[in-house]
């Protein structure tokens, strides 16, 4: 009895700690739904309208919308983890499916009803935002509102 119980402490130990699928965090993280710096004001490059769906169980999706003339940026969420009560990391495909797909690692900060990007990279290559600033610009990302 207590070799099956020292066995069953032995694989809990070494088993590889699982993240919750990136649907269920996005819900703890009460992230569906639409997004904008304006709820109030129509896309466009200064007010992005950030919308996140789940079309499947397990799957999530963020689109961009810059506005009329712009393609929609999207995003398919591969996996995500809860790094603290405000902070979720995300490793996502951009433009799945294109010639412009890239593997990405976001980290977002979400506060009550508001989202802001904190870190942005693309794999192998540099950082495009960096403790939620925007690079080499230096502007800082925009804070998103909750809009429903």
């Amino acid at each position: 009895m207590r070799i099956a119980a020292v066995i069953v402490l032995a694989a809990a130990v070494v088993a590889p700690v699982r993240a919750a699928p990136a649907d269920e965090l996005f819900q703890q993280f009460g992230l569906f739904g639409t997004w904008a710096p304006d709820c109030g004001q129509a896309a466009s490059p200064a007010n992005p309208h950030v919308s996140i769906t789940t079309p499947s169980v397990g799957l999530v999706r963020e689109d961009h919308d810059l506005g009329s003339g712009f393609v929609v940026n999207r995003y398919s969420m591969l996996s995500a983890e809860r790094l603290s009560d405000e902070r979720l990391s995300v490793e996502a495909v951009f433009q799945p499916g294109n010639a412009a797909e890239d593997h990405e690692q976001l980290i977002f900060l979400v506060r009550g009803r508001t989202r802001r990007t904190i870190f942005n990279q693309p794999a192998g290559r540099e950082a495009r935002v960096k403790d939620g600033i925007a690079l080499p610009g230096g502007s800082k990302t925009p804070v998103l509102n909750k809009c429903d």
